[in-house]
């Protein structure tokens, strides 16, 4: 493989192109197959999916059911929360999937799969036959593993990690919360959805504050010992916000062991936490309908055939996305995309009669520590020895050190690739 420039990687990694360019597309049947796909869940991956299947082979009957209407990524909805867009530039329709790609699409909540009669059921009553089935449901929460924090306090104490109303509801309480206030943050334990994310929300937060409200202050209560893109954080948030920013890590007792929500309070086993605005974002799983499939193994995630991502639980069920085992792709929006457009070819040559390909991927996480101070990770992944593999010599961090110029081109592409790549999917 040639190597790639940063520039010509980020143009090439949200967009169609980068399927052909990358080998992510490496099978497009000659004839129309007969089969029908049902696609569960329109964000990253299962929207891909489904246009990707229409894409290969117009031949193949597509039906995504997704409840609603428009899409709100989370990808970039840290923009948000630091006023820096509105709600409505992270939303999306489906309009293209269906007129341009021909694909039927279902608003209803896929509520039971029947692996035997090869059905699924929604909670209005529907029930589609499928001769494959794509999950791609992202994740649900573990409301359990924390004392003190289940969906009836996620009103008060927001987790903000699906995009939409949560997000709108944390952006509201900080605008309310007074100049000199206490913003505690609480990331989960691994694995989690979008590793940098909680971080870069720090960094949203701390650019709001420091415009609007520069007497706030920001606690992390993290229980892991480091995070993602680590060094590259907290010298961003040296340079941009002094002391604003306190992390406390696993060593120094990060772990939230109990919510108190009536007080706003965050208890760790050394110390409690009180903050004007709390975000609470809880352990994760599998979205529900994984579950309910029988995709699920006893971590609540689903191990996968790493060639298709077919399940290794169930046949004829193909899992994509936050949900999938796919390690060491991370679990990001980008991933999702990537895995979708694999997952694609193999169902559609298998529908052929064919034998899949051997599946490439890439992935490339942009985080904003301001608007115009952007880090980045980027890498593509190949497939040996019956496993996922990083390509080696590809990819690669935004070094430490770089000047302002470098980080104000890196936020740049981050806006770049959200750009193309959503349009890659929902357009």
């Amino acid at each position: 493989m040639a190597k790639l420039t940063r520039r010509a990687f980020t143009t090439l990694a949200g967009t169609a192109g980068a399927a052909s360019a990358l080998g992510l597309v490496n099978i497009i049947p000659a004839r129309a197959a007969s089969g029908r796909v049902v696609v569960i869940g329109g964000g990253f991956g299962g929207a891909t999916a489904a246009k990707y299947l229409r894409r290969m082979d117009p031949g193949i009957q597509v039906t995504l059911i997704e409840p609603k209407k428009q899409f709100v990524t989370c990808p970039f909805s840290n923009t948000v929360l630091g006023g820096i867009n509105d709600i409505g530039f992270i939303t999306h329709n489906y309009d293209a999937l269906k007129s341009t790609w021909g694909a039927t699409v279902v608003h209803d909540m896929a509520t039971a799969v029947d692996t035997g009669k090869k059905t699924v059921t929604t909670g209005g009553g529907r029930t589609f036959g499928y001769d494959k089935l794509v999950l791609s449901p992202g994740i649900d929460f573990r409301w359990d593993a924390v004392p003190g924090y289940g969906p009836d306090v996620a009103g008060k104490i927001p987790h903000a990690w699906h995009g939409g109303e949560q997000t709108v509801a944390l952006r509201k309480q900080l605008e309310a919360m007074p100049d000199g206030g206490v913003f505690v943050i609480a990331p989960p334990t691994n694995p989690f959805r979008c590793p940098p994310g909680p971080y870069e929300r720090v960094s949203m937060v701390a650019h709001y504050f420091k415009t609007t409200k520069p007497k706030s202050k920001i606690i992390i209560l993290d229980p892991k010992p480091k995070f993602s893109k680590m060094p590259l954080f907290l010298e961003g948030w040296k340079a941009l916000y002094g002391g604003m920013i306190e992390w406390v890590g696993a060593g120094d007792g990060g772990a939230t062991k109990r919510v108190d929500a009536a007080n706003m309070t965050l208890h760790t086993e050394i110390d409690e936490y009180k903050g004007d605005v709390v975000n609470f974002i809880p352990t994760q799983k599998a979205g529900k309908i994984a579950q309910l499939a029988g995709a699920t193994d006893k971590t609540g995630w689903c191990p996968i055939n790493p060639r298709t991502f077919e399940s290794k639980m169930v046949k004829d069920v193909y899992v994509i996305g936050d949900a999938s085992i796919a390690s060491p792709l991370p679990k990001s929006g980008f991933a999702a995309n990537s895995e979708a457009k694999v997952c694609a070819a193999a169902i559609a040559a298998e529908l052929a009669g064919k034998a899949p390909g051997e599946p490439s991927m890439i992935n490339t996480c942009y985080s904003l520590v301001s608007p115009d101070y952007g880090i980045s990770v980027a890498m593509v992944y190949g497939f040996a020895d019956g496993k996922i593999t990083k390509k080696k010599g590809s990819g690669g961090v935004s070094p430490k050190g770089a000047n302002a110029e470098f980080r104000k081109k890196e936020a740049q592409y981050a806006e770049g690739w959200y750009s193309s790549i959503s349009s890659d999917i929902w357009g």
